[in-house]
C-alpha cells in the first residue's frame, strides 16, 4: 500500500503560521502570550486557530494527575486534553477539536500502525522524516479553513521530548514562503539582587533554538515589569533580531488584561506587518472592542463562593474558577472563590464553608474528599444558600439527598463503594458488558432535554434543550429515580435513561449537572448555570443588607 499523503499548502490561500517556543523554564505563559496575540488578531477581523504541541509519551491527557498537568479539560469531541488548550476556547472563543493537540504518544503511536499495516513499502522507519513528517501533516489539517494558526511548542528549546517537534519546525519553515511563517520566542528576564533586568538566560535560550536551526522573528520577555530599553537593546543585539521585534509581557494581576498588555507593545501590529496582513486587518476604529470593555469595568460589589474540592491547586479547576469569573464579569460582580479542602473541611476549613454567599462542588475521581462533599452539599441544602454541583458534585448531591431525606441508610456511589447497600450511583445496565473501563466513559458534547417550567429552563433562557461537554463513567440509578424525585428531587435535565440535571423546588438555587458546564465558558459568554448561580448569591446578599 502507498503511503498517506501529507496535507498540501497552497500559499496563495494566504494561511500564516506563528510558532511559539519557550525559553529558560517552563509555565512562563507562552500558552497564554499565544492566544492574546491570536485575539488581537482575531479583532482585526482574521479567522484564528491554535495547536498545542505536548512533548509527553502520553497519547492524551487522561490519565494524568491533576496535581501535575492542573485539570483535565475535554473538548467538543470528547478530547481530553492539557488545560492549555481550555485558555485557546477561551480566548478565540472558537471550539477546538482533539486534532489541534498534537502528543508524542499520539504521534509516534500512529506512525507504528502504519508500519505494523505495511505503509512504509518495506522502508526503515525513522524520526526523521516519518515522525517529522506526520507532526507537520498534523499541524496544516489542523490549520485548515483559517487564515492563522498558532502552534504552541509545550516544554522548554533544549528538552530532549522536543527535539523532533523542533526539526518539524525547521523543516516546516523550510517548505513555506518567508512570509507564511513567524517564530516567538518567550523567555525569562528575571532581575538580579540589585535590580538589574538580566538577560543572560535569553541569550543561552536562542542561542540554543538558533543551534537547531531555528532563527526567532520575536523575543517576548516575561518579567515583573515592562523590558527597559537597554533590555530590549541587549537581547536584540545577542538575539540578532531588531530591536523592535523584542517586546514586554511582564506580570498582570488577571490573565484577560495580557491582550490589552500586548497591544499596547505593539506585538499585534508587529506581528500583522511581518506576516503581510497589514492591510487586510480591519482599521483600528472597526476593530472589535468587546474584549477591552469587559476587562476594564469597574464592579459594583464583591461576593465569596467557596470552592469544595480535594484538590490544593488552581490550576485542577481553572475552568470552574474561570466560569466564575466570566459570570461575574456579565453581572459586574468580583467573584472571590474560598478554597475549602473536602478532606480536611471538619478540621480546618468548616468557617470557610459558612462564610460563603455560595457554594460549588465539582467533580472529580476516587473516593478522596467525598466525605466533605456530601457534607458541604448537606449544607447548603439545609441552610439555603445557593448551590451548584459538577459531575461528581451532582452525583454527591443524590448520595446526600438518599441518605437524609429518602432515609436510604447506606446510599452510596458504587464507583466509591462497591458494596454500597443503595448504589444510587451506578454503572448502567448497557455498560455491564464493556470489558474496558475506557469504553464506558461518556466524553465530549452530548444533548440533554430540559423540562419546561423548571430552574433549569429558566437557566437555559427557556431552551428545551442544551448541549454540554461530559466526562464520567457512573450515572443515577434509574432504581433509585422514582423514589428520589417522591421525595422532593427533580431530575429537570435528561438524555434518555441518563439523569444530566437536578434542582430542588424549594430551595433559591439548588442545581447540579452530570455534565461540566464550565468547559464552554467565556468571557461575553459566560455558562448559563454559574449566570444563574451568580444571580441567586446577588439575592441572597441584598436580602442580607436589607435585614
Amino acid at each position: 500500500m502507498p503511503t498517506e499523503p501529507e496535507s498540501e499548502y497552497d500559499p496563495s490561500l494566504g494561511r500564516k503560521f506563528i510558532f511559539v517556543t519557550g525559553g529558560v523554564m517552563s509555565g512562563l505563559g507562552k500558552g497564554i502570550t499565544a492566544a492574546s496575540t491570536g485575539r488581537l488578531l482575531k479583532n482585526a477581523g482574521f479567522s484564528v486557530t491554535a495547536v498545542k504541541i505536548d512533548p509527553y509519551l502520553n497519547v492524551d491527557a487522561g490519565t494524568m494527575n491533576p496535581y501535575q498537568h492542573g485539570e483535565v479539560y475535554v473538548l467538543k469531541d470528547g478530547g481530553e486534553v492539557d488545560l492549555d488548550l481550555g485558555n485557546y476556547e477561551r480566548f478565540l472563543d472558537i471550539d477546538m477539536t482533539f486534532d489541534h493537540n498534537v502528543t508524542t504518544g499520539k504521534t509516534y503511536q500512529h506512525v507504528i500502525e502504519k508500519e505494523r499495516a505495511g505503509d512504509y513499502l518495506g522502508k526503515t522507519v525513522q524520526i526523521i522524516p516519518h515522525i517529522t513528517d506526520d507532526i507537520k501533516r498534523r499541524i496544516r489539517e489542523a490549520a485548515e479553513g483559517t487564515d492563522v494558526c498558532l502552534i504552541e511548542v509545550g516544554g522548554t528549546v533544549g528538552d530532549i521530548e522536543g527535539m523532533p517537534y523542533l526539526e518539524a519546525l525547521r523543516q516546516f519553515a523550510h517548505e513555506e514562503d518567508d512570509e507564511g511563517i513567524l517564530f516567538a520566542h518567550v523567555t525569562l528576564v528575571p532581575y538580579s539582587k540589585n535590580g538589574e533586568q538580566k538577560t543572560k538566560p535569553t541569550q543561552h535560550s536562542v542561542k540554543e533554538l538558533r543551534s537547531i536551526g531555528l532563527q526567532p522573528d520575536i523575543v517576548v520577555g516575561r518579567c515583573d515589569d515592562r523590558l527597559e530599553p537597554e533590555t530590549k537593546e541587549k537581547i536584540a543585539l545577542f538575539g540578532d533580531v531588531p530591536t523592535e521585534a523584542v517586546f514586554s509581557n511582564p506580570d498582570v494581576e488577571d490573565i484577560y488584561e495580557v491582550p490589552l498588555m500586548v497591544e499596547e507593545e505593539g506585538l499585534d501590529e508587529y506581528v500583522m506587518e511581518r506576516l503581510g496582513l497589514t492591510g487586510e486587518a480591519l482599521p483600528e476604529g472597526e476593530r472589535e472592542n468587546e474584549w477591552r470593555e469587559l476587562v476594564t469595568q469597574e464592579a459594583d460589589q464583591e461576593v465569596d463562593v467557596a470552592l469544595v474540592g480535594k484538590y490544593a491547586l488552581e490550576d485542577a479547576y481553572l475552568s470552574i474558577h474561570e466560569a466564575l469569573k466570566h459570570a461575574g464579569l456579565e453581572r459586574n460582580v468580583e467573584v472571590n472563590i474560598q478554597w475549602v479542602d473536602s478532606d480536611e473541611m471538619a478540621a480546618a476549613h468548616q468557617e470557610r464553608l459558612e462564610d460563603a454567599d455560595g457554594i460549588v462542588v465539582p467533580g472529580g475521581f476516587g473516593s478522596r474528599g467525598t466525605r466533605g462533599k456530601i457534607e458541604a452539599v448537606r449544607y447548603a441544602r439545609e441552610n439555603d444558600v445557593p448551590f451548584l454541583g459538577l459531575c461528581l458534585g451532582f452525583q454527591m448531591a443524590v448520595v446526600d439527598y438518599a441518605r437524609h431525606v429518602c432515609g436510604l441508610e447506606g446510599a452510596h456511589s458504587a464507583e466509591i463503594d462497591p458494596d454500597a447497600r443503595h448504589p444510587v450511583i451506578d454503572i448502567l445496565p448497557e455498560q455491564y458488558e464493556v470489558e474496558d473501563m475506557g469504553g464506558t466513559m461518556r466524553l465530549g458534547a452530548h444533548d440533554t432535554d430540559i423540562e419546561s417550567g423548571t430552574l433549569a429552563s429558566e437557566v437555559y433562557g427557556g431552551a428545551s434543550a442544551c448541549t454540554e461537554r461530559h466526562r464520567h463513567r457512573y450515572e443515577v440509578n434509574p432504581e433509585y429515580i422514582e423514589r428520589l424525585e417522591s421525595e422532593g428531587l427533580t431530575f429537570s435535565g435528561r438524555a434518555g435513561n441518563r439523569m444530566e440535571i437536578l434542582e430542588l423546588d424549594s430551595h433559591p438555587y439548588f442545581l447540579g449537572t452530570q455534565f461540566h458546564p464550565e468547559f464552554r465558558s467565556r468571557p461575553g459568554r459566560a455558562s448559563p448555570p454559574f449566570i444563574g448561580l451568580v444571580d441567586a448569591v446577588l439575592e441572597r446578599t441584598s436580602q442580607e443588607v436589607e435585614v
